[in-house]
């Protein structure tokens, strides 16, 4: 369950970052999730000698342990990749604030507990201001309430009441649908054999 999510924030200001930059595709070949931080904006937080880019967000000192991410247009577009999330929590993000966010992206999201916060723009441009002063970047989301608080400040956010009901209760939709067993179980024994199917189309 998630009700509140608070941390510091760092902007990541560059629109359209797509899943494969969020997680590049070589990081994709594990079986399990274990690990996946060492992929999350890889060629971002690392050259080609795998040496630290020190003018990335997260690289830096005051931004190392942020939690909340204030991001650019059209975060999380691209591929399906689950793992981007995955990744992404991993590393410790628990909340991304944007204005829009790539559909199964966001869809991946919701599944995994990960907050995403939509604001319109003159709002998120305003987080990534305060976002931007280490001093003034811790930020409270108040998931029930659907408000954003930083710098002495409430910002209104939207979320689907669905989204929002899914993390205020914890739920995920496989575990849901195994509570309905018993019913799906009684469905397919009443209508068992009456669906035919012709193969000789």
């Amino acid at each position: 369950m998630v009700n509140k999510v608070s941390g510091i924030a760092a902007a990541l200001t560059q629109p359209n970052v797509d899943t494969d930059v969020i997680m590049p595709k070589r990081f994709l070949k594990t079986i399990t999730r274990k690990g996946l931080a060492d992929g999350a904006f890889a060629d971002l937080r690392f050259d080609e000698d795998g040496k630290t880019r020190p003018e990335f967000i997260l690289n830096q000192l005051q931004w190392q342990d942020a939690s909340i991410l204030v991001v650019g247009n059209n975060f999380g577009c691209g591929s399906s990749r689950e793992h981007a999330v995955w990744g992404l929590m991993q590393l410790g993000i628990k909340a991304i604030i944007g204005t829009d966010f790539g559909g199964i992206f966001y869809d991946n999201a919701r599944k995994n507990g990960l907050v995403l916060p939509i604001v319109d723009e003159s709002v998120r441009n305003s987080l990534f201001v305060v976002a931007a002063e280490a001093e003034k970047a811790v930020f409270e989301i108040d998931v029930e309430h659907q408000i954003i608080r930083a710098d002495a400040q409430d910002f209104v956010f939207e979320m689907d009441p669905a989204t929002r009901q899914a993390l205020l209760l914890g739920q995920d939709e496989t575990l849901d649908t195994l509570k309905l067993s018993d019913q799906i179980q009684a469905f397919e024994q009443v209508h068992h054999g009456k669906i035919k199917v012709n193969v000789n189309k």
